[in-house]
């Protein structure tokens, strides 16, 4: 009688371990599947945005350096403290005004950023500290221009790290 039951049973047994590991199969290889195009979504998703930080990024650079700042911001009138004063702010807005972008950014090249920013409000107050701060702002605006253009200009570096790193990601 045992072995009655054991000549239906045993069959039975075999066929579903067999059903049983071919359907996990099946499902751990669609799982690895959905995981796969989850992470190719996202990767596709997560460049635009990769991309857009460093453009913004570079926008940044231009828009605090000197000589762009000086034609943007000087009229013919200020004084030496005004366009020092509006200048540090209008260098600080630009900063805060991309503080977002350092989650798209490696560390090292938000720190450059920072030290870059840093460097060009010490440039305007040192400059600025050579000058009267009555006096009309032509040579002040004249000295920055010439400084712009020097091979010391930190947003050199900023710019070239920026580029860098767009380099490796599009790789």
């Amino acid at each position: 009688m045992i072995s009655e039951i054991l000549k239906y049973i045993l069959p039975a047994l075999i066929v579903l371990a067999t059903a049983y590991f071919i359907l996990k199969k099946f499902l751990d290889a669609q799982h690895a599947k959905s995981v796969l195009e989850y992470r190719s979504k996202m990767v596709d998703q997560k460049l635009p945005l990769k991309l857009q930080a460093y453009e913004r990024l570079m926008l940044f650079c231009e828009r605090i350096d000197l000589k762009n700042m000086v034609l943007r911001l000087r009229n013919s009138n200020m004084r030496v403290s005004d366009l020092t004063t509006v200048m540090l702010v209008t260098i600080q807005k630009e900063y805060e005004h991309n503080l977002a972008q350092q989650l798209y950014v490696s560390d090292s090249l938000w720190k450059i950023l920072q030290l870059s920013k840093d460097n060009m409000v010490s440039i305007v107050s040192d400059f600025s500290s050579k000058f009267n701060q009555e006096d009309l702002a032509e040579d002040f605006a004249n000295l920055l221009i010439v400084a712009s253009a020097a091979d010391d200009n930190p947003l050199f570096a900023a710019r070239q790290a920026i580029k860098e790193e767009i380099k490796l990601i599009l790789q």
